[in-house]
């Protein structure tokens, strides 16, 4: 996962989008990376640049158009990345399919990107581009609003993380990543691994959930022994999005790090719940 070395950045020209620049700076810092932004944009761009209709079947206005997106993002570019060499593409198209195969074109390593929707209505709504980059993404994304939050104000450098594990083949390689990211800025790490006592009807599952929480502290302290570090583990018994945001907030931590990519295919519990864990975090999402 690490380090960083092309990053990726939609820029849609929102609150929420500007929002999450001081984070992409500070990757940027920290990683000496390559930056790229994109902009995709649709028929509307044209209708409102176009004088007459006549300029609207003009064979040659696509172009023009193109044009004046890429003049707009090199605008974009140079106010809020001055100075910095950053590589532009402006596109016409769906979002998500344009960042997906600037993605591929550019060989990104991260996406960072805004969810939009702000205070309780974020927890409710996710914007479908954000819904559709998580889901096919190969790369690793960075999602958050960049904004002030209700818990607590999530502070860049990062000094405290959490990273959220679950029980599958890929949380080794997630809390490896999320062990080199903190290391690279000094921060604070803490573990989470969340189960749900399930309810059958009247047959409640309680009996054994002291089995179920000792056997997810043993497999943390095995990942913890393995790759040979001290960090607070905590196991909560409680649906993932929720544990997420209450251990999240009373932590105060400024990144949660969870998996994805590997176990898209309904085995992983992370995977099926990343889109509420992306809705309800207190703090930016690093997803793996």
């Amino acid at each position: 996962m690490l380090p960083f070395r092309k990053i990726l950045f939609p820029v849609d020209y929102s609150e929420p989008c500007l929002a999450v620049v001081p984070y992409v700076q500070d990757m940027l810092h920290h990683f000496e990376a390559e930056l790229t932004l994109v902009h995709a944009y649709g028929p509307l761009a044209a209708a409102v640049l176009a004088g007459s209709q006549e300029q609207l079947i003009d064979p040659g206005f696509p172009e023009q158009v193109r044009a004046c997106e890429q003049e707009r993002l090199h605008l974009f570019a140079e106010h809020m990345f001055r100075g910095r060499h950053v590589e532009l593409m402006a596109d016409l198209g769906e979002p998500g399919c344009v960042i997906h195969k600037v993605e591929r074109q550019q060989e990104a390593d991260l996406i960072m990107l805004a969810t939009h929707g702000h205070g309780p209505v974020r927890r409710f709504l996710m914007g479908s581009v954000t819904a559709k980059v998580l889901h096919d993404a190969t790369t690793v994304v960075w999602t958050g609003i960049g904004s002030s939050l209700t818990e607590h104000l999530a502070e860049i450098p990062y000094r405290s993380m959490l990273c959220a594990l679950d029980d599958s083949a890929e949380a080794e390689a997630v809390l490896k990543g999320a062990v080199a990211l903190a290391g690279a800025y000094g921060a604070k790490l803490a573990l989470l691994h969340a189960i749900q006592t399930p309810v059958l009807g009247r047959t409640e599952f309680s009996p054994y959930r002291k089995e179920l929480i000792d056997a997810a502290h043993n497999r943390l302290r095995d990942l913890k022994v393995n790759l040979g570090i001290d960090a607070c583990a905590t196991v909560v018994d409680a649906p993932v999005a929720e544990a997420v945001r209450e251990v999240a907030s009373r932590q105060k931590a400024d990144l949660v790090i969870t998996g994805r990519g590997h176990c898209q295919a309904g085995v992983s519990r992370l995977w099926s719940h990343l889109y509420s864990i992306v809705r309800e975090s207190p703090c930016p999402v690093l997803s793996v």
